[in-house]
């Protein structure tokens, strides 16, 4: 490593800390340990910091926007959907269909529906499968903007699950 490569990684360190304070965490930074610790100075920062590293929560805290890492993790919900939907998409359709599955269970979670509504979710779905599988080219994208509207106007499940509405009819 090169004098500038030398003089960037120590500049990079002294400005970490100053950005790690500011998001309201101390120096261990986000996770289960800065749940319990906070951002108190000192000793507790090393058991922070091991609490986080012994049950890895940092780095799903970073990834998934939880344990203190904050709201929008790097993969958001809509993408896990999105992949999801595409992934799954005949056993999806299949299930929709039905009105109930695995698969089918798992798309109202990532939709985070209470588990109590799943039964509901599934309904709708049966209930609006013409309109949210038009025709064999339906492709998954357009399946779930699709139903977030449907989603979006039903009287219970619009209170129930996060849904945003999509443009799309």
């Amino acid at each position: 490593m090169g004098r500038f490569g030398r003089i960037a990684v120590a500049a990079s360190l002294f400005l970490l800390p100053v950005s790690v304070f500011a998001a309201g965490y101390g120096p261990a930074g986000c996770g289960l340990g800065s749940i319990v610790v906070g951002s108190k100075p000192g000793g507790e920062q090393i058991f922070a910091a091991t609490t986080n590293g012994t049950f890895g929560s940092q780095t799903f805290g970073i990834t998934f926007g939880t344990s203190n890492c904050g709201d929008n993790g790097l993969i958001k919900l809509s993408k896990e959907r999105e992949v999801f939907a595409q992934e799954n998409y005949t056993s999806l359709v299949k299930e929709m269909a039905q009105g109930e599955g695995e698969s089918l269970n798992t798309l109202a979670s990532l939709y985070q529906c209470s588990t109590a509504s799943h039964k509901e979710f599934g309904a709708l779905v049966q209930a609006k499968f013409d309109d949210l599988v038009v025709n064999e080219q339906t492709t998954s994208t357009e399946l779930l903007g699709r139903l977030e509207n449907q989603l979006g106007s039903h009287p219970t499940l619009a209170k129930s699950c996060n849904v945003q509405v999509s443009a799309l009819n």
